[in-house]
């Protein structure tokens, strides 16, 4: 091979092909190799241009060991294999610590909506209500709020029912009653009540004790006493009885004075009389009812707590568990739901304290009589120039100022001070309003004839 030949092999492919001086020409067969691997070479330049990662010049390919050179007149090629390169292992998870992974990431979550809701309150400026979350029968998950986070209160339904359900009792009682034939029957009654010392004072109303010959009183152990009647307050429908026991459960008072409406309210008694220790929760409706209860009219706090025939007497409690009324009522009637009534424990422990000490309520008016109900002959009614219907009959005159003034039993009272007296409710509240002392006019209604006797008001020192 001429100089020239080598020159331009030399110069085409530099590293890969070393053309050196050789005694002797190369054989033809080295020619045509040589040929050969150029022309395949050039072909892998050409398939290099569309693969990534490769480069366009094939001689980079090789290194500076692989190289080719003449020996002997014949091409010797050095190649030296690339080294593969090395996969990297996949990540894998446990279920442990996959678990793991997602407690935490709830638990993050759960923190940053925590920090939210408080950023929130503190920014509103007021508390915030904890929520509570609950799942439904149908998987729906839900986050609410509870009665006692809404009112405000500090103990839960379930602290204030362990509290206070050791305070309220059950009552029942049996009265000796007489028909139009004069023949005597035993009716029975039911209500509850609240012990105010531990020494065995329990307060009630006056109308689940009324002319009650037997009470009978059970505690939250399942005893049962016989108890007393201390006092009774027909005006404000109060009463203390009393029953022999030591070491009870007394309810602390709290303050009805700081009431307000939206304060939490859980009412425990003994509903339909057979179902003792009954709790139901709601709120303050209203501060200040004014109804008319049998003929007196009082002062009533209004609550949505349930209430049912058997809860008179019992208690209303609030959100610090603290006695705040005395259950006396709730509406009446088919379509009349979520109104009950309680007296406020202000007024109500003022008058069983001194039922407790005196037997009686200072300050309050009383004719000295019994009275009933019955309904009246229209032809009386409209001879006296009155309205027919019911009308009120003196049942007994217990006083001896009443006996003095000429009022006998049967007597039907047509009027008080010249307004005519058409129910007990009627003749109630003429009374009440006025004061120990006054002289009031009574217009009664005896064998056909009219008369009009007068009396004294006395003060109510128990009957």
């Amino acid at each position: 091979m001429n100089e020239e030949n080598k020159r331009n092999i030399n110069e085409n492919y530099g590293a890969n092909f070393v053309m050196y001086d050789s005694p002797q020409d190369p054989t033809k067969e080295c020619v045509e190799a040589a040929a050969s691997y150029a022309e395949e070479t050039a072909k892998a330049a050409q398939r290099a241009q569309h693969v990534q990662g490769t480069y366009a010049d094939p001689r980079q390919n090789f290194t500076s060991e692989q190289t080719s050179s003449w020996t002997n007149g014949e091409v010797k090629i050095n190649k030296v294999k690339k080294k593969p390169h090395k996969k990297s292992k996949p990540v894998q998870f446990t279920r442990k610590s996959l678990a793991l992974m997602i407690a935490i990431c709830m638990l993050l979550c759960g923190c940053c909506g925590f920090g939210g809701v408080m950023l929130g309150s503190s920014m509103a400026g007021g508390p915030a209500a904890a929520p509570t979350s609950s799942t439904s029968s149908n998987g729906i998950h839900t986050t609410g709020y509870t009665l006692e986070s809404a009112t405000g209160s500090p103990l839960t339904v379930k602290e204030i029912t362990s509290k206070c359900q050791p305070s309220v009792v059950e009552i029942k009682t049996e009265s000796v009653a007489s028909d139009s034939w004069m023949q005597q029957y035993v009716t029975q009654g039911a209500g509850s009540g609240v012990i105010i010392s531990d020494d065995g004072y329990i307060m009630t109303n006056n109308h689940v004790i009324d002319d009650a010959n037997n009470i009978t009183v059970t505690t939250i152990d399942g005893k049962e006493y016989e108890a007393k009647l201390v006092g009774t307050d027909q005006l404000g429908d109060v009463a203390v009885i009393k029953i022999d026991a030591k070491g009870l459960t007394p309810a602390t008072y709290g303050n009805s004075d700081e009431l307000e409406v939206g304060d939490l309210a859980v009412a425990i008694g003994n509903p339909l009389g057979e179902l003792g220790g009954t709790v139901t929760a709601g709120i303050i409706s209203a501060t200040d009812r004014e109804l008319s209860i049998d003929g007196k009219t009082l002062h009533l706090l209004q609550t949505d707590s349930s209430i049912n025939p058997g809860n008179s007497g019992g208690g209303l409690f609030n959100g610090e568990g603290q006695f705040i009324g005395l259950v006396v009522a709730k509406s009446s009637g088919s379509d009349v739901e979520g109104l009950g009534f309680a007296i406020p424990i202000n007024t109500a422990a003022e008058k069983a304290q001194q039922l407790k000490t005196k037997g009686y309520v200072s300050g309050q008016p009383w004719t000295g009589m019994k009275y009933t109900e019955g309904q009246s002959q229209s032809s009386m009614f409209g001879m006296f120039g009155g309205n027919s219907g019911s009308s009120v009959y003196i049942a007994e005159v217990v006083s001896n100022e009443a006996k003095l003034a000429g009022f006998k039993e049967g007597d039907m009272v047509f009027a008080v001070d010249d307004k005519q007296i058409t129910s007990f409710e009627d003749l109630s509240s003429t009374i009440t309003s006025h004061k120990v002392g006054d002289t009031l006019k009574f217009t009664v209604v005896r064998d056909g004839n009219t008369m009009d006797l007068h009396l004294k008001l006395q003060e109510r020192k128990g009957e």
